[in-house]
């Protein structure tokens, strides 16, 4: 199989260095932020960088970058494969679970509460009554536009801002946020597992140094202590200062402050530039971009436009005993081929394995151990370096 560094790359004919627009519309989400495939978008307004309306918006660092043409073989390629979380087995009061969807909105269990969020995906009738999810314990309502504030109704007593959760052995706060998300992507599981079981193998199998992982747009830091607390060295990337202080609250809620976690608020394409030319190389990469956002200093990214710039970047750090580069992408007009292809061409000559697919949502029923409809919520793709 060859390394990641052994296709060879020559300049060529990228995505337009324009945004498709001169003057974009407001947003209210950072570069670090995500948005539920086809629901709200992840970052409210406190984690935004600067409002569209100031200066006039600067172009994704790196966007002038060439298109890098890779030669040799594509990896193999295994599609379309769906990844699916179900009731992750954590206590009640811990863990999560999606219980019934339908009708535009969905009902989950957060740890000890259950929530009520939109859902545009969900377009079929609710299989439970709704006097179940008039129990709630948090309703989101208000604005349910994609970029639009809202609110939380508490049916019973009112709640406090945060709660503990723990997930595959990781502590962090749940929070209500104005745009309907709570702070942590539970579809991302599915990812989530195959890094810290790629991770734990590394270790058994004797390796001289711990596994490297750069987790890009990293967000709440979920992932970020997960790799951690299975022994990675970790190099977390958010263009949001208050993103980045609550990934130190979790950090601090594990008592994690010893773990080997670099804790980066900057503009991720700049900060992958800067990596090339340094020589610094990591042996997972995640990388969960918006379809729109800004940097620390203005800087505008539009996935369709600096995306394939970005992932050459990923495959230019790639250690010689890479495990793999994982990408994810919500709300975005396109099919996971699209981005299947994409990785397959940015992974030339570097062997392996593509595989690409969806990432869904298993309804558990109100006991969680009820198989039930499958709930779209992004796309994914990712190259893994040994094809098994």
């Amino acid at each position: 199989m060859g390394k990641p560094g052994s296709g060879k790359a020559v300049a060529g004919k990228g995505a337009s260095a324009k945004p498709q627009s001169a003057r974009p519309r407001p947003m209210t989400r950072s570069a670090s932020g995500q948005g539920d495939h086809g629901g709200a978008q992840r970052a409210p307004a406190d984690f935004a960088g600067p409002s569209a309306s100031s200066a006039e918006p600067k172009e994704a660092a790196g966007v002038a970058i060439p298109r890098r043409i890779w030669t040799g073989n594509k990896p193999a390629e295994r599609v379309p494969v769906i990844l699916e979380t179900t009731a992750d087995g954590s206590s009640a009061q811990a863990g999560y679970h999606l219980i019934d969807s339908g009708d535009g909105v969905k009902l989950e269990q957060y740890g000890p509460y259950r929530i009520v969020r939109p859902e545009a995906q969900a377009l079929w009738p609710k299989a439970l009554d709704d006097a179940i999810w008039e129990r709630a314990d948090a309703i989101f309502t208000g604005d349910t536009d994609e970029d639009g504030m809202g609110r939380w109704r508490f049916p019973g007593v009112p709640l406090g801002e945060t709660w503990p959760m723990r997930l595959l052995d990781t502590e962090f706060l749940g929070r209500f946020t104005a745009f309907r998300h709570v702070g942590v992507f539970p579809e991302q599981l599915a990812h989530w597992r195959w890094v810290k079981a790629q991770i734990e193998a590394a270790r058994a199998k004797g390796r001289a140094r711990p596994v490297r992982v750069l987790n890009l747009f990293g967000y709440t830091g979920v992932a970020s202590l997960i790799a951690a607390n299975a022994g990675a060295e970790v190099t977390h990337v958010d263009a949001s200062k208050k993103a980045i202080g609550w990934a130190r609250e979790n950090q601090a809620l594990g008592r994690g402050d010893d773990l080997p976690i670099r804790w980066i608020c900057d503009d991720a394409m700049k900060f992958i530039q800067r990596e090339e030319r340094r020589g610094s190389a990591y042996d997972i990469i995640l990388t969960d971009p918006p379809k729109f956002g800004r940097g620390p200093n203005g800087e505008v990214w539009h996935l369709f436009d600096h995306l394939p710039a970005m992932l050459d970047l990923c495959r230019a750090i790639l250690s010689p005993e890479a495990i793999g580069l994982v990408l994810t992408a919500y709300s975005i007009r396109a099919s996971f081929y699209s981005i299947h292809e994409l990785m397959r061409e940015t992974m030339r000559g570097a062997g392996g394995r593509v595989e690409s697919g969806e990432l869904i949502l298993r309804e558990a029923g109100l006991s969680g151990d009820v198989p039930g409809r499958a709930l779209s919520t992004s796309l994914f793709s990712r190259w893994i370096a040994h094809d098994e």
